[in-house]
């Protein structure tokens, strides 16, 4: 994967958005504003997109391609952790056996609430 936000141009999506944030830990980090970002290693969403979560609605603001190594602790905020650290050990508890390799590359989708 490369970084495709320049171009404005985006690969054809691998999964759907209703797949982006499915574990009720992540959805109620969510509803409460405590997560604005998911990392996946496929592409589920398009800018502009919503995301529905409990009936309340979320919009795709960004989609872009990001290493591992990239992450900071700002980044791991968005995802609802404190530190790069904290997130790194919930990924690796949820998916035994991955490797945690700087080069690999994710899928980064930030989100907002949709204000009616």
């Amino acid at each position: 994967m490369s970084n495709h936000e320049e171009l404005n141009t985006l690969p054809p999506k691998t999964c759907t958005i209703e797949r982006l944030v499915t574990m009720p830990e992540d959805v109620n980090k969510v509803i409460e504003g405590r997560k604005t970002a998911t990392r996946r290693n496929g592409r589920y969403a398009d800018v502009g997109e919503i995301m529905v979560l409990n009936d309340k609605k979320f919009i795709v603001n960004r989609v872009y391609s990001q290493s591992l190594g990239e992450l900071t602790d700002e980044h791991a905020r968005q995802e609802g952790y404190g530190t790069v650290e904290e997130y790194k050990q919930s990924i690796l508890s949820i998916h035994p056996g991955m490797p945690w390799l700087p080069q690999m590359r994710v899928w980064v989708h930030e989100f907002s609430p949709v204000i009616d």
